[in-house]
């Protein structure tokens, strides 16, 4: 076991941008987007939209009330949910669709439980709505129609207080509509004046690509008010700053999964995965929304003031927000914290946990497209044991596969893949090998048979089988939204199906965005049909649908017995229940390295804890300080894994000289040293939903100073991470965070008071601090489900207080024994004992320290305890 180790910070400064490009040529604007373009060409003003309080219905779960747009005379129904767990739930669909609305499937892990609303008043103006926790109170006002949630005098969010609710609603289109038809069929719009001629509402061509709409315009849109919010956050993936910028004068924030090649930084375009989720935070209170739809989104912010009334008329910030849908319906969960905690354990009831990875899975990973033949992956195997570095997984990219047909191996490259998996597991080591989900368009090809067989493959508008271009050619792409599909494809990963898998193959989900080579922006048509829905309408959760059912695969083949490992590119909400994503195809430059940061902490936000960057870049050679400072930065994220392109020169650890290889063998060291720390983490970001790489407002949501603070990040809360990502830095500025609290530098053990910023010189070695007052320990067998199911852990709490270090049990009902034992204890800022005393068994006996009276540090070797036992070590 390592030394009880507890809180860090490690150090860095703001890179120069980065002068890589994507061609934005490729990708759409808003003004290129027709309904994100007829949504935004609305302004605030008055709502068109009225609440018809005759028609309120109170049931013990919902309200539901009638909405009526007096421009085109429309109905929607407006659902209300008091969820359990201070949130809300509001639902907006239209009262009689001329067919059914697309509602999202498998993200909620079951519905939410929900807690009685009563009415505390009612009148021709509207309704006041009891929320029960804390005087909190929903407001339904009728005309124009309005909520607001109020806590005391204080309005938490508001939403269409800006009026900018918008539903349009399917209807005929004008010039199909025959004389018997009534007129409420026929297009209206939000004013009320019929059919305009408008681009984009029942065709749309962007490039060369034509995308019929036989639903016509569907989009959604409605606005929320956050008084007294500065600081916004989350909606990944975007490559931008942690907290979001006002989106006045530029385009919205895009959610639309996309396979973007060499995406550019500090812009609100679209990337790889879409998480409709924002949290709001200020020194009073956290709170979330969860705009749960899988169609393109947009989300626009803009920055206010309000006059404080209830503070004598002074003016207070406030954010206004907007969300832009494609098509779906309106199905919002509002979090009301109010601590940060809390909105975590919210959403986390709702979307699920983070899995609990295998504990090899957060060590290092070395990766690159491709590794050449076995030989080659022999040689790299070979060069970690040569160089004394410690890593768990290699990795093959798609040229591993027979002519990129996945689920198999290259005849010549690869012909003995299970000699290959065997040599590497008489070292206790892993492989994970690329399984993408376009499937290459051969008869002779298993796979794509028995989808064709099955009548699996996404359809295109005309009922066929949608083709596109990807890396085998053409290539059919499976249909993961049906149940019946992903049973198949999970039983593809069993050991007597997937030739040549072994227990310790593991499986990398790429492209699955989908990326299509030949298709619109590089994705599928959004007219291609999976049954009866639209691609426009479940776009955003067809990579999660790829990762569930690989996961589901991994489990189903070891018998329900191993825990799984699924890294993927494209994500949603609920991903984070299937395994591990990364920031995609980055570059090795500075700018790159410093924005896997915000990148993988906005991740975290909304519930995706086990997040990385290609460390190193994947696009263009790192110089080698980049790539020392890459690695450096690297095993302080929870994914930890070096990849390259094909193009690149080889970068293996020890390429770079002796002296470079040192210092990455010693953070990769490093890394492996706190993997019981990480391992806690994610245990407990698995029962709680708490980030494990998190923000510094996170633990300190009062500290101002914190909010926008993006270079600088907390492990759990305790170790206090700042890379170094300017090039020839020679010092950096770190915050501490913590009045009246104290730091400790991980390697030097100098002690730092909190609320202070300190300037720390640097040089190619890696820096740090640490503080530590409070830990946990965390043990199990590391791989299998048995923590659950049979409750076979140690969970155990180490407390120092009056002079005595003690170990707890904190589940006594668990069953679990442990070969690790406490080899080292450090005990910082101590004063010398004139002895120390093991408790244990009933029994005390001496126990020989060194003390350090420089720094003021106890050190306590070979003590004899298990990790497993109750003890308290005295200092007297």
């Amino acid at each position: 076991m390592p030394a009880v180790q507890c809180a860090s910070f490690e150090l860095s400064q703001p890179a120069v941008d980065s002068a890589f490009a994507v061609d934005r040529g490729n990708f759409k604007t808003c003004d290129q987007s027709s309904f994100c373009k007829r949504q935004r060409a609305l302004k605030p003003g008055q709502s068109p939209y009225r609440a018809l309080l005759e028609t309120l219905e109170l049931s013990d779960s919902r309200l539901t009330l009638q909405l009526i747009n007096d421009n085109n005379k429309v109905h929607l129904l407006l659902e209300l949910y008091r969820l359990q767990g201070n949130m809300t739930r509001v639902k907006i669909n239209e009262l009689k669709p001329l067919k059914p609305r697309f509602e999202v499937p498998d993200v909620l892990i079951a519905e939410p439980p929900t807690e009685p609303l009563s009415v505390l008043s009612k009148d021709d103006n509207g309704i006041v709505l009891s929320l029960g926790a804390e005087s909190q109170r929903l407001i339904v006002s009728a005309r124009p129609f309005r909520l607001d949630i109020m806590e005391g005098p204080e309005v938490l969010l508001s939403l269409n207080s800006r009026g900018l609710l918008a539903f349009e609603h399917l209807h005929l289109r004008k010039d199909t509509v025959d004389g018997d038809q009534q007129q409420d069929e026929v297009e209206k719009d939000e004013d009320g004046e019929g059919d305009k001629e408008q681009d984009g509402l029942w065709e749309e061509t962007f490039k060369s690509h034509t995308d019929t709409k036989p639903n016509g315009p569907t989009s959604i849109s409605l606005d929320f008010s956050l008084p007294g919010v500065e600081h916004v956050y989350g909606i990944p993936e975007h490559a931008d700053d942690l907290k979001l910028k006002t989106t006045d004068g530029g385009d919205p924030y895009r959610l639309y999964n996309l396979d973007v090649f060499q995406y550019e930084l500090y812009n609100p375009m679209a990337l790889y995965g879409s998480i409709p989720v924002m949290l709001a935070h200020n020194t009073q209170r956290t709170m979330g929304i969860f705009w749960l739809n899988a169609a393109e989104t947009w989300v626009d912010i803009s920055s206010n003031t309000m006059l404080d009334f209830v503070q004598g008329s002074s003016e207070k910030p406030q954010t206004d927000i907007r969300w832009i849908s494609e098509s779906g319906i309106i199905d919002v969960f509002i979090m009301l914290g109010p601590k940060p905690s809390d909105v975590f354990s919210q959403y986390a009831s709702l979307t699920g946990t983070q899995s609990f990875p295998p504990l090899a899975s957060l060590g290092y990973h070395q990766c690159r497209w491709n590794y050449n033949d076995q030989e080659d992956v022999k040689s790299v195997d070979q060069g970690f044991d040569q160089h004394d570095i410690p890593y768990d997984f290699i990795w093959l990219d798609i040229e591993h596969a027979d002519g990129k047909r996945y689920f198999t191996w290259d005849p010549h490259k690869f012909s003995q893949p299970k000699e290959m998996l065997q040599g590497l597991m008489d070292k206790r080591r892993k492989m994970v090998a690329i399984v993408d989900p376009h499937i290459k368009v051969d008869s002779g090809y298993k796979i794509h048979s028995e989808i064709t067989s099955k009548d699996f493959y996404v359809k295109n508008k005309d009922g066929r089988n949608y083709e596109g271009w990807c890396w085998p050619g053409n290539s059919g792409y499976p249909d993961f939204t049906i149940p019946e599909m992903r049973a198949w494809w999970a039983s593809m990963f069993a050991y007597d199906q997937y030739e040549g898998s072994m227990e310790n193959l593991f499986t990398w989900n790429d492209m699955n965005e989908p990326s299509v080579f030949n298709g619109p922006e590089v994705t599928m048509h959004k007219d291609a049909l999976h049954g009866k829905w639209e691609h426009r309408e479940i776009h955003n959760i067809y990579g999660l649908y790829v990762q569930m059912a690989t996961a589901e695969g991994q489990i189903q083949r070891s018998g329900g017995v191993e825990r799984p490992f699924v890294l993927t590119r494209a994500f949603f909400a609920g991903s984070q229940r299937f395994g591990a994503v990364w920031t995609g195809d980055n570059a090795a430059e500075w700018g790159h390295l410093k924005i896997s940061i915000p990148m993988c902490l906005s991740l975290g936000l909304v519930g995706v804890s086990f997040c990385g960057a290609d460390i190193g870049g994947f696009f263009k050679n790192p110089s080698t300080e980049l790539l020392v400072r890459w690695y450096q930065t690297g095993a302080y994220q929870p994914f930890f894994r070096a990849h390259a392109h094909l193009d690149t020169t080889r970068r293996e650890p020890w390429l770079f000289g002796p002296e470079n290889t040192a210092l990455i063998r010693e953070v990769i060291r490093q890394r492996y040293a706190l993997l019981p720390y990480w391992y806690q983490l994610f245990f407990q970001a698995y029962r709680t939903g708490m980030p494990v790489m998190r923000p510094l407002w996170v633990d300190y949501p009062k500290d101002t100073v914190t909010f926008t603070i993006d270079d600088e990040f907390l492990i759990g809360s305790d170790l206090l991470v700042h890379p170094i990502t300017e090039e020839g830095s020679r010092g950096v500025t770190a915050y501490l965070p913590g009045a009246g609290e104290v730091w400790y530098d991980v390697h030097t053990f100098q002690k730092h008071n909190g609320a202070q910023n300190l300037y720390i010189p640097v040089t190619l070695k890696f820096e740090g601090h640490l503080a530590s007052s409070f830990c946990k320990l965390y043990i199990d067998d590391g791989h299998s489900f048995n923590y659950d199911t049979k409750k076979e852990f140690i969970h155990r709490s180490l407390t120092f207080a009056n002079n005595a270090l003690t170990s707890s049990n904190l589940c006594p009902d668990c069953n679990f024994l442990t070969s690790s034992w406490i080899e080292k204890v450090l005990i910082l800022g101590a004063s010398k004992p004139s002895k120390v005393v093991l408790k244990m068994d009933g029994k005390e006996t001496p126990v020989d320290f060194e003390f350090d009276s420089s720094m003021s540090v106890l050190t306590l070797r070979k003590p004899g305890m298990n990790a497993g036992d109750d003890w308290t070590l005295l200092l007297q």
